[in-house]
């Protein structure tokens, strides 16, 4: 299984989906990224994503959360999603917002992990889920995982 976004170029992120994009809410980015799953396993009824910053550690002491998304059944995600998500429930972010939020790293070029989960069935979740909850009940339902990487500059 493969996750992949041409709002990722050569590895970066592109610079609309993040802090220097024109769409904020609330000083948090929220033009989210197209992506594409290719490959799913036999089995797939649906996904799961997360996307984080492991670099923040090092700013704010904690993973800083950006998207969630939970029950998934297209492999396709169009791009601006978020704002409006039809056919997928969002988790609460890092900015305690039930939505995407962009790239923003105030020290140094950071890289932005998102991780795509193939799921057996859908899961009983409602929006608003944190991580905890969303890794909870996908257990024993993952069939496969794959990860799309993106360095956003500050």
């Amino acid at each position: 299984m493969r996750i992949e976004s041409e709002g990722i170029i050569n590895g970066k992120i592109l610079d609309k989906y993040g802090k220097r994009g024109r769409d904020f809410r609330f000083g948090m980015p929220t033009l989210s990224l197209p992506l594409h799953i290719y490959d799913s396993p036999m089995g797939t009824r649906c996904y799961a994503i997360v996307m984080e910053d492991p670099d923040s550690v090092k700013v704010c002491g904690k993973v800083w959360i950006h998207w969630l998304v939970a029950n998934l059944f297209s492999p396709d995600v169009e791009e601006d999603s978020s704002s409006n998500a039809a056919n997928y429930i969002q988790g609460i972010n890092s900015w305690r917002d039930n939505s995407y939020g962009g790239p923003c790293p105030p020290d140094s070029p950071h890289t932005y992990v998102i991780t795509c989960y193939a799921l057996s069935e859908p899961l009983d979740l409602r929006g608003g889920f944190d991580k905890q909850m969303l890794e909870e009940s996908m257990q024993g339902k993952v069939l496969d995982t794959a990860k799309l990487l993106g360095v956003y500059d500050n």
